[in-house]
């Protein structure tokens, strides 16, 4: 994923997550779209870059959740560090493949949510068991979602790039 597209789509996410949460408060607590571009950006298997995207997005969630700051950040940075290491040994093209690894995402960051809030907040602000799983359910389900969104957009942007411009065009044989 490049910078632009990442930033795209953190763009997307920000906004989906806003819309999301002016719809009903309780979005945050069962929605983590913000994890979802964090696993597609470590899904290429760059370790460093998936370092980078998981903080900047942990850090938008962070400050849209009014949480702690940095929690979010360690975990999704966590999370897409490990799903990158993952993305180098393993490749995964299947939907359910697919679909899992999300899951995997969304209990790991689930678990270092709760793993960070005894460690630094003492457990006043951990997340409830069920929004724990409902969270991994939709991260799955946004994730399918995101990366068949992503395929259809990127063959359809790659076939204007190689769709002829339209001009005149000169047979090579009368060329000198």
């Amino acid at each position: 994923m490049s910078v632009l597209s990442y930033a795209g789509a953190l763009a997307v996410a920000t906004l989906l997550h806003l819309a999301g949460t002016w719809i009903y408060p309780g979005f945050p607590r069962a929605v983590d779209l913000l994890l979802v571009v964090t696993v597609a950006a470590a899904r290429a298997g760059r370790p460093e870059r998936a370092i980078v995207a998981g903080s900047v997005a942990g850090w938008i969630a962070d400050a849209l959740t009014g949480g702690r700051f940095g929690l979010f950040g360690f975990a999704d940075a966590a999370v897409g560090y490990l799903i990158a290491l993952v993305a180098q040994r393993l490749v995964v093209q299947r939907k359910t493949a697919i679909a899992g690894v999300f899951a995997a995402a969304g209990a790991a960051q689930g678990v270092l949510l709760v793993l960070l809030g005894w460690a630094i907040v003492g457990g006043r602000e951990l997340p409830r068991p069920l929004d724990l799983v409902v969270r991994v359910a939709t991260t799955a389900v946004a994730g399918l979602a995101w990366t068949q969104v992503a395929a259809l957009l990127s063959r359809r942007f790659r076939r204007l790039r190689h769709r002829p411009s339209g001009g005149l065009r000169i047979d090579r044989s009368l060329l000198p």
